[in-house]
């Protein structure tokens, strides 16, 4: 298995990286390096400046108005924008639906939602969670009953993130109450402007509502908005759950974060020495350097299969696994770096040009904002105690 980069790939990266240099505007990449609040219109600005490009949706296939990039393509591509401090892509139209749309959709939902979330017109949120169904999800009890050429929709979901912005849902309800759990969902397509759709932030500790709960009381959804077969919807609930996880391994934001926390290392001093020359602290900087080496080797494995025409199967559990803990490591290294001024937080702080001053240095402003935040890694596309159950049944079973 050939790990190496082709001359073609190096050379698009030079590419990425000169657009980069070119097209992300300094003010961008100001907030994401100083851990800054974005903005929606932030997100939409870089959404159309990659748009523009034609290199927003590198996941998706040219048929369908994406790059047709291949997986190393799409590494070396996400690589290089988390390396810039460029904005992340907002996943759940570009990374989730439309996989699934291209798959599983109709012709016309096709051809209507695919351009609008390329263009910017339709921004997506996704509805999977419940207060009772989280990494239990077949345990899910928003109910969608149908009514002539319409769904009637009844039911909540919680930990919707940004779908205070969100135009439009992408849901699993179920519509077959007497059958087995999983055999009795369905993936529905819920405009957030239909009457009866309620949004209620939940403030997190650094004072955003980055998530939210979804209220559906007798929400009427045109038939016509079921993707795929009724009842089929856990079949494509996997399907883009493979894609989630495999995100969620975030190689590069684990770079990023780990070059950031040896900048910190360098500058902040215990017992007259910097940080980095404690033996202790440095220590677990290089315990996870070399996992972060690891799971990068084991990641270009991965891509390596799938340019050869092999799906990724378990391994985006393990990667999903293995990336959030060296990600909430990192998170945790930082915070401990810079000691007391981990502790005060003030959420204003966060805001591009506040007034409020931070306590200590500028970097360690939002650490303990990052490290709370993450906490969420593990949980979220399926716990990691529910990734190793996939693991041992897949690999345990002969």
């Amino acid at each position: 298995m050939d790990l190496s980069f082709t001359d073609a790939e190096r050379g698009f990266r030079d590419e990425v990286r000169t657009f980069l240099k070119e097209k992300l505007p300094a003010r961008l990449s100001d907030k994401v390096r100083r851990g800054h609040r974005l903005a929606k219109e932030d997100y939409e600005e870089w959404h159309a400046i990659l748009h523009a490009r034609g290199w927003l949706a590198g996941n998706w296939p040219k048929e369908f108005g994406g790059c047709g990039w291949t997986a190393v393509e799409r590494h070396i591509f996400e690589e290089e924008t988390t390396n810039a401090c460029a904005p992340r892509i907002v996943p759940f139209g570009i990374m989730m639906l439309g996989p699934v749309l291209q798959q599983f959709g109709s012709k016309a939902q096709q051809d209507h939602f695919l351009p609008r979330i390329l263009n910017g017109k339709d921004w997506w949120c996704q509805g999977y969670s419940e207060p009772g169904a989280g990494s239990d999800l077949a345990s899910l009890k928003t109910a969608a009953v149908r009514d002539g050429d319409h769904y009637v929709v009844n039911g909540q979901k919680t930990w919707t993130t940004l779908g205070q912005h969100a135009d439009w849902i992408f849901c699993l309800v179920r519509t077959d109450p007497k059958a087995k759990p999983q055999e009795g969902i369905s993936f529905l397509l819920i405009d957030m402007k239909s009457p009866g759709v309620t949004i209620r932030p939940i403030e997190l500790l650094d004072g955003e509502a980055e998530v939210n709960e979804v209220f559906f009381d007798d929400v009427r959804v045109p038939a016509e908005n079921l993707v795929g077969e009724e009842n089929k919807g856990w079949t494509y609930a996997k399907y883009l759950l493979t894609h989630e996880r495999t995100n969620i391994a975030g190689v590069g934001f684990a770079r990023a974060g780990l070059a950031a926390l040896k900048r910190i290392a360098e500058q902040e001093r215990a017992n007259g020495k910097k940080l980095i020359e404690n033996p202790l602290f440095a220590a677990r900087i290089a315990a996870v350097e070399i996992d972060l080496m690891a799971m990068a080797t084991t990641n270009l494995r991965v891509l390596a299969a799938a340019k050869a025409g092999e799906a990724p199967g378990v391994e985006s559990s393990m990667l999903k696994i293995k990336g959030t803990q060296i990600r909430q490591e990192i998170n945790d290294l930082a915070r401990r770096a810079v000691g007391p001024y981990a502790m005060p937080f003030v959420s204003e702080a966060l805001d591009a040009g506040s007034n409020v001053e931070s306590v200590g240095p500028d970097y360690a402003a939002p650490l303990t904002m990052q490290y709370l935040n993450n906490r969420k890694l593990s949980i979220y596309g399926g716990s990691n105690e529910i990734q190793r159950t996939i693991i041992a049944k897949t690999l345990l079973q002969t």
